[in-house]
Formats: structure tokens, C-alpha cells, sequence
């Protein structure tokens, strides 16, 4: 595999996926940008990469330090073919779960309205700003300028009771995959989503033994949570390979979620 060249910024790219792909991503030659709201942590993971990485504290939802992460990965990109901003990896996201009437009534409106705004607005905030300097940037070898991979969940067509928040949420951002790969294509500009399952991140280590093991087994093949490198491995040959756009992969072993 060729080294990649330019900055790619990921989002929650601190802890579980996103720092998942920002390993791959220096590994492969790239300069990171990870933006996240854990300091410590992206400082921390940015440190151990050794000059490949830089850390900005972001909020997705907010429009100005979304913009700085952007204006700090072009500077990091470099000028010239290959150079600036090539890639954003959106895994930025919270997972809330609340029933629409349950004991106390009716579903909070403000779970609903923050999860779709985090999950969905910010991402679409740090895309459209990423997506407006990619389209400045020179073409490559295949007459590209950029790739912008977003990050939904299989809930977004098998939600289960409790996640109605969650999965409108992630089903927007499936929605927005076509329509904007469709519209940046002239500007050699590819859009595509991942799917993902259930993974073994800090969410899921939050668990007991019990429940992870029980999670593992609804899973067809493999009978086990997903790997973060996984994920990781699933971006970099969207980056790899160019007839890749417009679509969402389900990365999820074959699992469909109960209702339950």
C-alpha cells in the first residue's frame, strides 16, 4: 500500500474508533488531527505518535473550533499535489437511550434534540467546513482531492426499543451519503459511511463479562465484538480505493439487532 500524503483530521479521535484511525492513519504516513474534547487523552495519543499528530480540543457542534481543527490540518498537510486536508474520519458521537413514553413519561426532548445535534449536526458542521478546503486542494493521481468517511451504526436500520434518538440521529447521517457525494464528485470529492456493530470500545467496557459475552454471541461470524483496528482497517481501503463513494458499509458480521 502507497503512504498516504496530507493531513486527515478524525473526530473523537482520542479514544475507540476514532483513535483506532488515527493510528492507522499515522501509520500510513498521514499527519492527524485529532479533535476531541478529552485533552488528556488526545494529548496523550498524539505525544506517542511521534510528530505525526496534533491534537485540537473540539467541539463539533461549535462552528469556530471546527474551523480551527480545519485551518490547523491544511497547515499540517503541507502545499502542492497531495498536500492540505485529503480526509476527515467523522467518529464523533453519543449514545443515548431513553424509551419515547417510559416511566416518567414522555421521551426528554432535550436527549433527543442533543444527540441529534452531536450525532448529526456536528457532524455535518466539521464535514461542510472540511469539504470547503478539500475542494481547493490539488488533484492526485486519480483526479481526486479528498475523501470524507462518516460514522453511523446499524442502529440506523435495526433500532431497538430505546434508541429512537440514536438511530434518527444515524439514519441522517446514511441520508446525507448520497446527496453529497453525488454533489462533490465534480470537485473529486468522495463521500462514504461506515455501518459499524457492536465494537469493544470504553462503551462497551463499561459492561460486566456477562453482558459482553451475551452482546458477542448475537453476532453471526465472528461471535465476538468488533475490533477497532477493524474499523480503522475498513477506512484506509476506502481511502485506497477510489470506486468507493456514495455508499454506507455495514461493518456488523452479519448481525441484525432485535427489537430487544
Amino acid at each position: 500500500m502507497q503512504e498516504l500524503t496530507g493531513s486527515y483530521i478524525v473526530t473523537g479521535g482520542a479514544s475507540g474508533l476514532g483513535a483506532a484511525c488515527s493510528k492507522a492513519l499515522a501509520g500510513r504516513g498521514a499527519k492527524v488531527v485529532i479533535a476531541d474534547l478529552n485533552e488528556d487523552a488526545g494529548t496523550a495519543l498524539a505525544d506517542s505518535l511521534e510528530g505525526m499528530a496534533r491534537f485540537v480540543k473540539v467541539d463539533v457542534t461549535d462552528e469556530a473550533q471546527c474551523q480551527q481543527a480545519v485551518e490547523v490540518a491544511v497547515e499540517l498537510g503541507g502545499t502542492g499535489a497531495g498536500g492540505g486536508l485529503r480526509g476527515l474520519v467523522g467518529c464523533a458521537g453519543v449514545a443515548p437511550s431513553m424509551k419515547v413514553v417510559g416511566r416518567e413519561g414522555a421521551h426528554d426532548l432535550g436527549v433527543f434534540s442533543k444527540a441529534v445535534g452531536i450525532n448529526l449536526v456536528g457532524l455535518f458542521n466539521m464535514f461542510r467546513l472540511s469539504a470547503a478546503a478539500m475542494v481547493k486542494n490539488e488533484t492526485d493521481a486519480n483526479g481526486q482531492r479528498g475523501v470524507l468517511i462518516n460514522t453511523a451504526s446499524i442502529a440506523a436500520q435495526d433500532g431497538q426499543i430505546g434508541q429512537c434518538a440514536y438511530a434518527a440521529s444515524k439514519a441522517g447521517v446514511i441520508g446525507l451519503t448520497l446527496p453529497a457525494a453525488r454533489e462533490l464528485a465534480r470537485h473529486g470529492v468522495r463521500v462514504m459511511t461506515i455501518a459499524p456493530g457492536i465494537f469493544d470500545t470504553a462503551m462497551m467496557a463499561g459492561f460486566s463479562d456477562e453482558i459482553r459475552e451475551g452482546l458477542a454471541k448475537l453476532v453471526p461470524f465472528p461471535p465476538r465484538l468488533g475490533d477497532p483496528n477493524e474499523f480503522a482497517s475498513l477506512v484506509l481501503h476506502i481511502l485506497d480505493n477510489p470506486m468507493l463513494n456514495g455508499e454506507t458499509i455495514r461493518l456488523d458480521g452479519a448481525l441484525r439487532m432485535s427489537a430487544r
